[in-house]
């Protein structure tokens, strides 16, 4: 996305030079003509081109552009060479200052489509939106909403939450757009629902804005209520673009969901930039390398066939991978894209892993952490590195393991960590006293949150076609990406100062699991810890720990997949204190 915003900003000031920086205002384009014959188009700025092949429900980021001038908006099919290909042309003047939205919709020949229940015109035009919110305040989200179905008549849109509901727009016909309205950021139900009638529900979709606090978005309603008498367009459902280009598409209520996230991580010179599809229809475009998805949710219980095409393909037809993932209603979800296109023209794994481009998933994700620690989940991302361990260091110099033992394409377990700055030391796997490379990992502001900490780029760039170097990154649910600072430091905060932590023993996380939990505690100071499960009747059923460990914060996995279902018992022993807690196994 920034790589985007960039050529988009330097594209304009080019096209005005005397004009770009004296006084700007931000300016998102959204392409939501669902004419078949639209489905990508190039937009031209006064005779310039700005955007190539940009795909139906697609948008840019905001960016800023000239104001006080006119500004020429060309559009032309997808393709062209040239201003003279140019089928419509817009004028549009901005405010110095001021936040807009222009979307792209309509039909071409409007003969040709069902006409609008309402007589509203449908040729293609260019909407603007005007004083749209870019942000929004502490725990809200700002909406704004269009309605973009050409064969669609006038509605309401409802927002529920469990028994109350609000209108948010009121009789929105075709072509309008509505006024801002602010949501917290809960998860709701959208219905719409014919004008003053909010019993005679249409369709309800779901509307999760729990990641998008002090963020906004323009949902958009797009494409045919009946394809079939519309040359086969996109069938009718409702979107949401955020303001850094994002489309995230509102799952219909009823329908069974998991949450999903995605992270490009192939470092693939040719790959810099990919568009994702799923079950053929386009999901992310121009997804750029080191990018993240928010989570969102997505069908589950059916087969998804992720596509992966060049950046700015215009259709399916353009996708050179497919990767079939079925989800688990409920489950949540990362997919790691991860590789590179051709094996053989990049240096091998030295363990030998298969480093050709595909789609790793991780189950049981997390947005967030629990008892106020952070949860971290670990990749592997680097082609050309061995397996490798991962170590945090302590204000005393200590090291200790986080994540051990992983090997190129392969995801941790789950650890925990306090809400503090942290070094994280690379090692080679098995020698703790080699660090290969060291990084800063301020946890401060987490808060109990989560992160996908991914290793990324190549250790010799040189013998990899000048791809990006080695470094660590951590996606965070809301799709930020953040990049660890390589450090030389050793002395940081971190929970394992003798005598700051009392001894207790966390419940187990997830309960009831199937097959496996992580049991966190902590320890005042260094001791011999013994911790063992036992079955309702009292007989041990396995040894967990029986070893010494240091002062701080501490886990363990346990892994039920040879016991029955059932209640079980889990004891912390560590010098003079002890507790015990129960978990449920559930198959």
């Amino acid at each position: 996305m920034l790589k985007s915003k960039m050529i988009l900003t330097m594209a304009l000031a080019l096209m005005l030079p005397g004009l770009a920086f004296a006084s700007t205002a931000k300016l998102q384009v959204i392409h939501n003509a669902a004419d078949p014959a639209a489905a990508s188009v190039d937009v031209y700025v006064n005779g310039d081109l700005l955007l190539d092949d940009f795909a139906f429900r697609a948008a840019t980021p905001f960016v800023e552009v000239p104001a006080g001038v006119t500004l020429n908006i060309g559009v032309a099919p997808g393709s062209s060479t040239g201003s003279g290909d140019i089928i419509a042309t817009f004028p549009v003047t901005l405010e110095s200052g001021g936040s807009y939205v222009a979307v792209a919709n309509g039909v071409l020949d409007p003969a040709s489509f069902a006409a609008n229940p309402n007589d509203r015109p449908i040729g293609f035009n260019i909407y603007p939106a005007a004083n749209v919110k870019t942000r929004s305040w502490w725990g809200t989200v700002a909406l704004r909403a269009m309605h973009g179905a050409t064969d669609a008549p006038a509605v309401d849109i409802v927002a529920r939450r469990g028994d109350r509901s609000t209108v948010l727009y009121g009789n929105v016909g075709y072509g309008d757009i509505g006024g801002t309205k602010f949501l917290l950021a809960r998860e709701y139900k959208l219905d719409v629902t014919l004008p003053g009638q909010p019993d005679a529900v249409v369709a309800t979709y779901m509307a999760d804005l729990t990641s998008l606090g002090r963020k906004s978005a323009f949902v958009f309603a797009s494409g045919f209520l009946d394809p079939s008498l519309n040359q086969d367009g996109a069938a009718f459902g409702l979107f949401a673009a955020l303001a850094d280009g994002t489309v995230l598409a509102l799952p219909q209520a009823g329908m069974a969901t998991a949450r999903l996230q995605v992270i490009h991580n192939a470092a693939d010179p040719g790959a810099a930039e990919v568009d994702i599809y799923v079950n053929g229809e386009r999901l992310l475009n121009d997804f750029a390398f080191r990018d993240a998805t928010p989570f969102i949710n997505v069908p589950s219980g059916v087969q998804l066939d992720i596509g992966v095409a060049p950046g700015a393909s215009e259709s399916a037809d353009g996708i050179i991978a497919t990767f079939p993932v079925t989800l688990d209603a409920d489950g949540t979800y990362v997919a790691m894209a991860t590789g590179v296109l051709d094996p053989s023209a990049f240096s091998a794994n030295p363990g030998g892993m298969d480093i050709g481009f595909t789609v790793k998933p991780l189950a049981g994700a997390r947005e967030k952490g629990w008892w106020g620690l952070n949860a971290l989940v670990a990749y592997h991302g680097a082609t050309d590195a061995p397996a490798v361990d991962i170590r945090y260091q302590t204000r005393w110099g200590y090291s200790r393991p986080l994540f051990g033992n992983l090997a190129y394409g392969e995801f941790s377990d789950y650890s925990v960590l306090f809400s503090k700055k942290y070094t994280l030391e690379v090692t080679p796997a098995g020698d703790s006293g080699t660090v290969v490379a060291a990084f800063t990992a301020d946890l401060s502001g987490l808060n109990g949150g989560a992160a996908v900490v991914f290793a990324s780029g190549f250790l010799n760039p040189g013998a990899n076609q000048d791809g990006a170097a080695f470094g660590l990154f951590a996606a965070l649910p809301d799709g930020s990406v953040l990049a660890l600072p390589a450090t030389t430091g050793s002395a940081v905060e971190d929970d394992s100062i003798e005598g700051k932590l009392e001894a207790g023993l966390a419940q187990n996380f997830p309960n009831p699991f199937n097959p496996t939990t992580t049991i966190s505690f902590n320890l005042p100071k260094e001791s011999f810890v013994r911790m063992r499960v036992f079955n309702v009747r009292g007989a041990v059923v396995k040894d967990l720990l029986a070893e010494t460990r240091g002062a701080g914060q501490h886990s363990v996995t346990f892994d039920g997949r040879d016991l029955s279902s059932g209640l079980y018992f889990y004891r912390l022993d560590a010098g003079d204190f002890s507790e015990t807690r129960r978990m449920t196994l559930v198959k």
